[in-house]
């Protein structure tokens, strides 16, 4: 709550660096955005082969994280409660996380597939992509505004655009919203096996907004407090490992994943094709 007047990460990059923190800031969280939207359209496509025995070729979908978290304090009307809610939320997605990981891992071992929906024998996977479908399409939609949005703020802020409700403003946010998820169409053919996607975007980008940029943060709000009491030593030790933790994942991340997609992509079913992918890979 310290600084009101930041909606996004461009304007936390601004905060600590300036204009150049803005652009660099800016572009990240679009790259991330647009990424895992990509990561959605790659499983809605996965999802809808599942169910119609490779009946569909490709579509569109996305997905949420740190990254919007910003955008989402902006909109409340009493910004000061997002704490309570955000401890809520982390909370119940830490306990989904664990309880799923451990019954798939119990039931399903080593070999679990990605997505681990495929992990089941038929006609399951069916059944849960289906029950899933809900949760997908409602994730993709909500990714995909956070990214609009973002590139709408940014090219219209302090203009009336921002308020007014003309066919002029919902063409020119359906036009952002189009060339967002064709861009993340593009990445999901390019990069067709999920398991690499996803590990290039946690590498690349959820490392950072996840981890690493959550150290900076705390490092700059307390400047000039760091070693003012033993709570605040501890804390800035802690988020200095946090920062460290980040830069470690990312770069590691980056190997590993870089090594997957090159192995992967002899034996995979290419870039830009329409040959199944529901038999995900384990």
């Amino acid at each position: 709550m310290a600084y009101p007047h930041v909606h996004n990460m461009a304007d936390a990059g601004e905060v600590m660096l300036g204009p150049v923190g803005r652009e660099v800031f800016g572009i990240a969280q679009m790259l991330f955005l647009v990424f895992v939207m990509g990561s959605h359209v790659l499983t809605f496509s996965i999802m809808m082969n599942t169910i119609t025995n490779h009946g569909t070729c490709s579509i569109v979908f996305g997905f949420i994280g740190h990254v919007a978290f910003f955008s989402f304090i902006s909109e409340l009307h009493t910004p000061s409660t997002y704490p309570r809610a955000l401890f809520l939320l982390q909370g119940c997605d830490t306990i989904m996380y664990l309880t799923v990981s451990v019954v798939i891992y119990r039931y399903a071992g080593a070999s679990v597939t990605s997505p681990a929906l495929g992990s089941t024998s038929p006609p399951l996977p069916k059944v849960a992509y289906g029950i899933a479908i809900p949760t997908i399409v409602i994730a993709g939609v909500i990714n995909g505004h956070v990214a609009a949005k973002y590139v709408y703020v940014r090219l219209f802020r302090g203009t009336d655009r921002m308020s007014k409700r003309s066919w002029g403003s919902f063409g020119l946010w359906a036009i952002i919203v189009v060339i967002l998820w064709i861009a993340a169409w593009i990445i999901a053919e390019a990069i067709p096996v999920f398991n690499d996607l996803l590990a290039l975007i946690s590498a690349l980008f959820a490392s950072w907004f996840t981890y690493g940029l959550s150290g900076v943060f705390w490092l700059f709000l307390n400047k000039g407090r760091h070693f003012s009491s033993p709570r605040k030593i501890f804390l800035t030790i802690l988020n200095a490992i946090i920062f460290c933790c980040g830069a470690a994942i990312c770069g590691l991340g980056l190997y590993a994943s870089g090594k997957a997609i090159h192995a992967d992509a002899t034996s995979s079913n290419g870039s830009f094709s329409c040959a199944d992918n529901s038999k995900s890979s384990a």
